[in-house]
């Protein structure tokens, strides 16, 4: 058996009641929802190595915080649940990290794909990637960074042999959650439209995606299959081992842009669609099957390089 076979069987007997467990917490808008998360999550906890999954284990066990279960899988959406606790009453952590889970690169500001103009977009959507201030934890920062700067400030304290505990655990339970966000196209990219959430969809039949966001974070994801931990064991079986080295090479920075390339080619490519009103009069679209069969291999295809990348990140940084 191999070694990511085996942590599959060691782990799905938690996996099998995640889905219901977290039914149960109050909803808010995820990138890809809570099943791409637990996803990506459960495909990088199998690669990673025997020490590596120990500590996270022993990281993350060790948490009383109640959002989400403990386990490494269910804290693949504790930055949601951190992010939404407060957002009907004091917005403290709401204002202070929701800007985290994305980058706003706007279609029209990079038509062409030369690296070197994506690049630029990238760092004026992340406002030229500034440091955090001296002596601030990255848990702790201004309330404008980006994802990007968000995924290496958080894996540079998870790597450091000084992050305080307290801090580790955060950087870790952040880096389960934004490195899934850095995946998701549309929280890399934005045509005037908030990242696809003012694009009004009707898609009968179709999980009933009332967005071209909520389209991508859910209903894509669901097309997969209805339990989490099945779909992530039949994307991690096609891994071919030249694909995990090939997608563990680069940054935070790299897998934005190839995020962001998706989304200008994929995401908002409207061949086929059909413009329709919605119930309430107001444009909508209809995005039909090509778009679909463009968009779920896009789909199945960054979930396992997001969860490629996680254990790379995580490894890097065990003990």
């Amino acid at each position: 058996m191999s070694r990511c076979a085996a942590a599959r069987a060691a782990c799905a007997a938690r996996a099998m009641g995640l889905a219901l467990a977290l039914a149960a917490l109050a909803p808010g808008a995820r990138a890809w929802g809570d099943e791409g998360h637990e996803i990506i999550a459960s495909i990088a906890y199998w690669h990673l190595g025997a020490a590596a999954r120990a500590e996270v284990d022993a990281v993350l066990q060790a948490d009383p915080d109640e959002l989400t279960a403990p386990d490494f899988v269910a804290r693949s959406t504790w930055a949601d649940r951190w992010r939404d606790s407060d957002r009907y009453a004091s917005r403290e952590r709401y204002e202070a990290t929701r800007r985290w889970h994305y980058a706003d690169v706007e279609i029209d500001s990079a038509p062409r794909p030369a690296k070197p103009d994506l690049l630029r977009s990238l760092d004026a959507a992340c406002g030229g990637h500034p440091p955090l201030p001296a002596g601030v934890r990255a848990s702790a920062g201004p309330a404008e960074a980006c994802v990007v700067d968000k995924v290496e400030q958080f894996a540079a304290e998870w790597r450091s042999p000084s992050t305080p505990a307290p801090e580790r655990l955060l950087a870790l339970k952040f880096l389960i959650h934004f490195v899934g966000d850095l995946h998701q196209p549309l929280h890399l990219a934005d045509d005037h439209d908030t990242g696809g959430n003012e694009v009004a969809l009707v898609q009968r039949g179709r999980h009933g995606a009332a967005n071209l966001h909520a389209y991508w974070d859910t209903g894509l994801v669901r097309r997969l299959g209805r339990r989490p931990e099945r779909v992530a064991q039949s994307l991690d079986e096609a891994i071919t081992v030249e694909q995990a080295r090939t997608w563990s090479a680069g940054g935070p920075a790299d897998w934005a842009l190839d995020s962001f390339a998706l989304a200008r080619d994929v995401a908002y490519d409207w061949r086929g669609a059909v413009r329709v009103s919605a119930d309430s009069g107001k444009p909508a679209l209809r995005l039909g099957d090509a778009y679909e069969a463009r968009a779920l291999p896009v789909v199945r295809e960054q979930l396992a390089k997001a969860g490629i990348r996680l254990a790379v990140l995580l490894e890097a940084g065990a003990k």
